[in-house]
């Protein structure tokens, strides 16, 4: 019997449904021991309303707090403009994370196991988040992962071409997410529900996001018309804190939320952060994806709508391989005359639909069997020293 924990550090819970499926997976088979590890009480909560309760017996929940006087002094410090106690957690915690065959997270701060703290006899297994293109996904980091799970073909060949994986780190499974949040919609409150409805996903950083320097033009398009729905529903961490940190790119901003009035306004709807930000409500029940960088445009795309997308930054992006997904539409260079975009980018939409279906082809390599599935054969397969396969 193996120990496997499934680490679930993160700040939000928009990654959380990339690897409890897979957990569940694991569970339902009673033939080794399962632990979700947690640091906040929303993970927790957030778990419970995902999981069949019959499911969630059958593992070890299990709370990682800061353990160190140093550590609760310098998270209590730094918290408001990094994540300061998702960093230290490792630290405080060696004993525990040393305590398994194999941890598998969504993330790469965990990393850290390995390369701080000398945990290197670990087996690190990520899972990653989302399916996007953007560099930072790509990068040297992702080899030193043991086994890394990719959702398609795309992933596995970037990440071997670029991050310099073996294919034997790689195991080909699909989308667990899709396992788990397929099914779910946004029952909204529209004055005209009858309307076709947009989903506006910018992403939180500075240097990428359209939000600083054109979000406040967008909602204003929205409130002053009568053609569309708008829902609001950015990255869950871009009004997590006031101050916007990045590294990959280097990056600083402050965050100004929406206004009252663009709150309050019947068209929109406005969500910096619940549950359905990052559950697939949103992306299932809208009829045309407004966005820039963000991952969750492939979740759209698992059937085909029209997209639009706002270069605000002027990125020279046709051939560049982090902005693979703005082939799927129209790409703007401001909000000007929006809604008239917008009715462009659905006339157009004929026109993109195959290079949509192309894009989510080598993206999501599904099949009959589900996703969390496959990606549980592959970890058990790893850690029994078979072939993890693609």
């Amino acid at each position: 019997m193996k120990r496997i924990c499934f680490l679930f550090n993160h700040d939000q819970i928009h990654q959380l449904a990339h690897s409890l499926p897979i957990a569940m997976a694991l569970a339902a088979r009673g033939e080794h021991r399962i632990v979700l590890a947690f640091t906040r009480v929303s993970i927790r909560k957030e778990i419970e309303r995902q999981t069949d309760p019959a499911l969630l017996a059958r593992v070890e929940l299990v709370r990682l707090r800061l353990k160190r006087g140093g550590s609760q002094w310098l998270a209590a410090t730094l918290e408001q403009l990094v994540p300061a106690t998702k960093l230290l957690i490792y630290r405080d915690n060696l004993d525990f994370f040393q305590s398994f065959d194999a941890v598998v997270v969504s993330e790469k701060t965990s990393l850290l196991l390995k390369t701080v703290y000398g945990l290197e006899g670990l087996k690190l297994i990520h899972t990653r988040h989302g399916a996007g293109d953007r560099a930072i996904g790509f990068n040297r980091e992702s080899a030193g992962f043991d086994l890394v799970l990719v959702s398609g073909p795309k992933i596995r060949d970037r990440l071997i071409a670029e991050a310099g994986l073996r294919p034997d780190q790689i195991a080909l499974v699909g989308y667990p997410k899709f396992d788990l949040c397929a099914g779910n919609r946004f029952s909204d409150s529209f004055p005209a529900p009858q309307r076709p409805t947009v989903l506006y996903n910018p992403h939180p950083s500075p240097k990428l996001s359209s939000w600083f320097k054109h979000g406040a033009a967008v909602l204003q398009s929205f409130r002053d018309q009568d053609r569309y729905n708008l829902i609001f529903a950015p990255h869950v961490m871009l009004f997590e804190r006031k101050w916007v940190v990045t590294l990959d790119p280097p990056s600083l901003a402050r965050v100004v939320p929406p206004g009252r009035s663009l709150r309050a306004a019947p068209r929109i709807h406005c969500d910096t952060g619940s549950a359905a930000s990052s559950d697939m409500s949103y992306t299932n029940r809208a009829d045309i994806y407004l966005g820039d960088v963000s991952s969750q445009v492939y979740e759209f795309l698992r059937v085909p709508r029209p997209c639009l997308f706002l270069n605000s930054h002027g990125v020279d992006w046709q051939d560049d391989p982090s902005y693979l997904h703005w082939r799927a539409g129209p790409v703007l260079d401001n909000p000007d005359r929006l809604l008239d975009a917008i009715d462009a980018a659905v006339a157009a939409h004929p026109d993109y639909a195959p290079i949509q279906q192309g894009l989510v082809d080598a993206t999501f390599s599904l099949s009959q069997r589900a996703s969390a599935d496959r990606a549980a054969d592959a970890i058990i397969a790893f850690l029994e020293g078979s072939t993890t396969g693609g």
